[in-house]
């Protein structure tokens, strides 16, 4: 699927703004972005529930806008799941197929097979009144599926779902695609859920895209200081670049490609100091720039490390909070009276005492400079 230069307005207010998207085939692609960023609308627009002010949509080549929703082989699963509550979960979904008059035995074959890709082919029988929240998804997603569409449109499918519930679903999806291998075009506002299935996501806020790649981009390599907020918990800084080095021996094997340059930059962050970030990305002395590491990057400890490396950045603090968590303590660190950095600490081995570090200690923050990244110049905050 293709959709390029795609707006669309309501009055006055601008709902999506010259999108532009590439999603491959069989790919599971997700919309992710807060309420009110247009991902929902993008959907419609791509269902045929609403139409663009511009742009073009193409499923294979075709453009499918001058298409009704049931002429474009993408079919929608919805967030109230919208089944028909006087009818049988086997006649939900042999719906469609009555609808183009199938013959009773192709209807009887198919029916099983999809009731049995969802595992409901012991409660066909069942009015939608005697399921679970989680199994009457499960129809609306084999009614979808039935009418062997090429694109499947999912629009918060889980939101309504119980926390636990919602995770038990999310990994059924995920196999229930890899099953049947046509493309998935998710929408959600849950950042672990699109972290958790998708190949790719592109993250929205305020009609635009903000940045499009796989789930491990999208979280180490955000683009914007809005997307390393909205994925995951981070902490951010207006900084000032002050030093700019390139590196003869990359540090970041990993990420940066052959072809790319590698930087050693020195920033000013007022809250922090003089800090050590590795970047590909040019920059210049004196650009303002946002920098951010993530909490589970910091390594908290009371004793000095070491800096012997040289890519080590270094800074003391007050622990302020510890929540103990089981798996992990995140600790909000005072670095002074107005500035607080959150740090989490997996814990791995099995302590007789619990967490070693406590409310009130004094504690040594670090960590090395391929860590922090660099997310360009200050964007527009969630809601403004």
């Amino acid at each position: 699927m293709v959709i390029g230069g795609v707006s669309k307005s309501f009055g006055d207010f601008k709902v999506l703004n010259d999108i532009n998207l590439a999603i491959q085939k069989g790919e599971f692609f997700s919309l992710l972005g807060p309420s009110g960023c247009g991902k929902t609308t993008l959907l419609r627009i791509l269902a045929g529930f609403e139409s663009p002010d511009c742009g073009e949509v193409t499923i294979d080549g075709t453009d499918v806008l001058p298409l009704p929703p049931n002429r474009r082989q993408a079919n929608t699963v919805f967030q109230n799941y919208a089944l028909f509550p006087h009818l049988t979960v086997f006649e939900n979904v042999a719906f469609s197929l009555r609808l183009k008059k199938c013959s009773k035995s192709e209807i009887i074959s198919k029916v099983g097979d999809y009731l049995k890709l969802v595992q409901l082919e012991n409660h066909a029988y069942k009015k939608p009144n005697q399921l679970s929240g989680g199994q009457k998804q499960r129809v609306a997603i084999a009614r979808a599926l039935i009418n062997e569409p090429r694109v499947l449109l999912l629009d918060e499918p889980l939101s309504a779902l119980d926390a636990k519930l919602r995770q038990h679903m999310l990994i059924e999806l995920d196999q229930i695609h890899d099953k049947i291998g046509i493309t998935f075009i998710y929408v959600t506002h849950d950042q672990q859920e699109a972290l958790s299935v998708s190949d790719r996501i592109a993250v929205m806020n305020l009609g635009n895209i903000l940045q499009v790649g796989t789930p491990h981009e999208i979280y180490e390599s955000p683009a914007t200081d809005f997307v390393a907020r909205f994925i995951g918990e981070t902490n951010l800084f207006d900084a000032t670049v002050a030093k700019v080095d390139k590196l003869d021996q990359p540090l970041l094997p990993t990420i940066a490609a052959p072809a790319e340059t590698e930087y050693m930059a020195e920033l000013d962050i007022p809250e922090l100091g003089r800090i050590k970030v590795t970047t590909v990305d040019e920059i210049e002395s004196g650009q303002k720039v946002c920098f951010t590491i993530r909490p589970e990057k910091i390594v908290i400890s009371k004793e000095k490390p070491s800096t012997k490396r040289g890519d080590i950045n270094l800074l003391q603090g007050l622990v302020d909070e510890p929540i103990y968590s089981g798996f992990q303590t995140k600790f909000y660190v005072k670095l002074s009276d107005s500035v607080l950095v959150r740090v989490i600490k997996q814990h791995a081995n099995y302590s007789d005492e619990g967490p070693d570090i406590v409310w009130k200690d004094h504690v040594y923050l670090s960590w090395s400079a391929n860590d922090g990244y660099i997310v360009g110049v200050k964007t527009t905050k969630e809601g403004e």
